[in-house]
C-alpha cells in the first residue's frame, strides 16, 4: 500500500460520520475485508494471500538455547581429523563470541556418527533417529547465519526478522496477513516444554500489530487458558445475554469513533466465548488410539539421572504431548503454532546433555511429521525445526572450571530444516567450509528464511508491512530473499 492510500484511509478512518464513514466502508467493502458495513470487522477473518499459496498454516519448533549442528545435522569430518588444533589465524582474527577465546580455543570435532537415510541420501546425526526416517521430506538447511550471538536478541532475530524489542513476530506477521481459518481456537497458538526460553513472551508477541495477533500460550494439561471456564453460578446463557450488551456497547463506541481497537475487542470477548466450548474437547486425548499416543511417547518417563541442562522432570511427556497438540490445533483450523523446548545451551557437558535434548524432541517430533504425512496435512502444513543460532566447532571448557567440554554461540553458520507446506523435501540447501566456520555456499540470512517462509503462504515479504513511527515496516526488515531453491 503506498504512502497516500496509508493517508487517505487514515483520514477517513478518523471522520466520525457523514462521507468518511460511508467512503471508508465502501472502501474495506471493496477490498474484501467486509462484508457488511453495518457490523464490525472481525480482525481475524480469512483473507486472501498476494498470490497462491503453498502452505495453510505452519508448526514453528524452536529449541531455545541453539542445538549443535555439528553434532546433528551437518558432518564435519575434516573437523574430527583436525581436533585439537587452533583455529587458523585468518578466521580468528576480529572473531568475537560470547565466552570463547578464538585465538586460544582449540577445534572440537563431534563424536557423533552420521549416516545417510532416504532415497535422498541426506545424513543425520545417530542423536536423531527417528527424524532421519523422515528424510525424504526434510529439506536440511546448512548455511543459515545470523546478525547476534546472544541469546535473547538471536531468539529475537529468529522470532522477529530484527534483535530487538518491539517487533511482531513470526506467527504473528503470517496471522495478521491471512487471519485465522478457526472460528473457535486463537490464529496464534504457543505450546512449551522444558525450562523456558530466554526470550520468554517477547519470542511471539505482536508488537506493533494489534493485540489480536498475538501468540496465546495453552497449557498442554487441565484448562488451556486460566479462567476459561465461568465462575461457580453464572450460567452460560448468563454469559451470553453478559457479552451482547457489551456488544452493543462496544458498537455503538465504534460507530462514534471509527476506533479499529473496538473491533479487536468485540472479536476477543466473541473468541473467548466460543473457546470455552471446544478448547477442554482439544486437550483431551482419549479419542487418540493408543498407536498415536505411543508413537508421539505422551508418557514417557524421564532418565534417571537429573544433572541435564534443561531438566524439570517432566520435559519428555510434556514436549510430546505438545507435538501432539499441535497436530490437534491445525486441524481445527489454527494459522500457527509455536512449539518451544528448552534449554540448549549446552557449554559444557555437550555430549550428555546433548544425548537428553535429543531424546525429548526426536520422537515426537518424526512422530508428528508422519502423522501429518498420513493424514494429508503435510502437503500444505509448514513445518520447522530451528533454534536461534549453532554452536562453535571450537570446544568451551567454560573458562577452564573443570566441567566436560561444550560449544560456544556461533553466529557465523548453522542449521535448521523444514519440512511440508510446499517445501521441496529430500535435500540439503547450502555448505559450509570443512570445519563448519562459514557458508561458502548458498548462505541463507535469517531474513531470507523468513522470505522464504511468507512466500510459502502465498505472501509477499516487500508487501506485508505495517506503518509505524513513519515508516512500513515488514518481518524481513531491509533485507530478505526467497530461497528459490527450497520451493516445490
Amino acid at each position: 500500500m503506498s504512502f497516500f492510500e496509508h493517508a487517505r484511509r487514515d483520514f477517513l478512518a478518523t471522520t466520525a460520520g457523514g462521507i468518511g464513514a460511508l467512503a471508508l466502508g465502501s472502501m474495506l467493502h471493496a477490498d474484501g475485508l467486509l462484508e457488511d458495513t453495518s457490523r464490525p470487522l472481525n480482525p481475524l477473518a480469512p483473507r486472501q494471500p498476494h498470490f497462491p499459496a503453498r502452505a495453510k498454516r505452519c508448526i514453528f519448533i524452536f529449541l531455545a538455547g541453539a542445538p549443535s549442528q555439528i553434532d546433528l545435522l551437518d558432518p564435519k569430518p575434516e573437523l574430527v581429523r583436525r581436533d585439537g588444533q587452533m583455529l587458523p589465524e585468518s578466521i580468528s582474527a576480529g572473531v568475537r563470541l560470547a565466552f570463547t577465546n578464538a585465538k586460544t580455543a582449540r577445534l572440537k570435532g563431534s563424536p557423533r556418527r552420521f549416516t545417510r537415510h532416504g532415497e535422498c541420501g541426506t545424513e543425520f546425526s545417530d542423536r536423531l533417529p527417528h527424524i532421519a526416517t523422515c528424510a525424504d521430506d526434510i529439506a536440511v538447511v546448512r548455511s543459515m547465519h545470523t546478525d547476534e550471538f546472544n541469546h535473547h536478541p538471536a531468539q529475537l532475530m529468529m522470532n522477529s526478522g530484527v534483535g530487538r524489542l518491539g517487533r511482531p513476530s513470526v506467527g504473528a506477521w503470517v496471522t495478521y496477513g491471512l487471519g485465522s481459518i478457526s472460528q473457535e481456537l486463537p490464529g496464534y497458538v504457543v505450546l512449551s516444554a522444558g525450562s523456558g526460553s530466554s526470550g520468554g513472551t517477547s519470542n511471539w508477541t505482536s508488537g506493533f500489530l494489534p493485540s489480536t495477533y498475538r501468540g496465546i500460550s495453552f497449557r498442554n494439561q487441565g484448562e488451556p487458558l486460566l479462567n476459561l471456564q465461568n465462575p461457580a453460578g453464572v450460567s452460560r446463557d448468563d454469559q451470553r445475554d453478559s457479552l451482547a450488551a457489551i456488544r452493543e456497547l462496544n458498537r455503538q463506541r465504534l460507530e462514534l469513533t471509527n476506533d479499529s481497537g473496538i473491533s479487536e475487542r468485540i472479536a476477543a470477548y466473541e473468541l473467548a466465548f466460543r473457546m470455552q466450548a471446544v478448547a477442554p474437547e482439544l486437550i483431551d486425548l482419549s479419542n487418540e488410539t493408543q498407536q498415536t499416543l505411543d508413537a508421539y511417547g505422551v508418557a514417557r518417563a524421564e532418565p534417571e539421572n537429573q544433572r541435564y541442562r534443561g531438566y524439570t522432570g517432566n520435559a519428555h511427556a510434556a514436549f510430546g504431548r505438545n507435538c501432539l497438540l499441535a497436530r490437534r490445533l491445525v486441524e481445527r483450523g489454527v494459522r500457527f503454532v509455536n512449539l518451544y523446548h528448552a534449554s540448549w545451551d549446552h557449554h559444557d557437558g555437550l555430549d550428555k546433555d546433548l544425548k537428553y535434548n535429543s531424546s525429548v524432541v526426536d520422537q515426537p517430533v518424526a512422530a508428528l511429521l508422519k502423522d501429518l504425512k498420513q493424514r494429508g496435512l503435510l502437503k500444505d502444513t509448514l513445518v520447522v525445526f530451528t533454534g536461534e543460532f549453532g554452536r562453535t566447532p571450537l570446544a568451551d571448557t567454560h573458562e577452564g572450571k573443570g566441567q566436560q567440554p561444550g560449544r560456544d554461540h556461533h553466529p557465523y553458520a548453522f542449521s535448521l530444516w523444514m519440512a511440508g507446506g510446499g517445501v521441496k523435501g529430500g535435500q540439503v540447501v547450502g555448505r559450509t567450509d570443512e570445519i563448519g566456520w562459514a557458508p561458502v555456499e548458498d548462505a541463507v540470512h535469517i531474513n531470507d528464511f523468513h522470505a522464504t517462509l511468507l512466500h510459502l503462504f502465498g505472501l509477499d515479504h516487500l508487501r506485508l508491512s505495517k506503518r509505524f513511527g513513519g515508516f512500513d515496516i515488514r518481518l524481513t526488515n531491509v533485507g530478505g530473499s526467497v530461497v528459490e531453491k527450497l520451493i516445490a
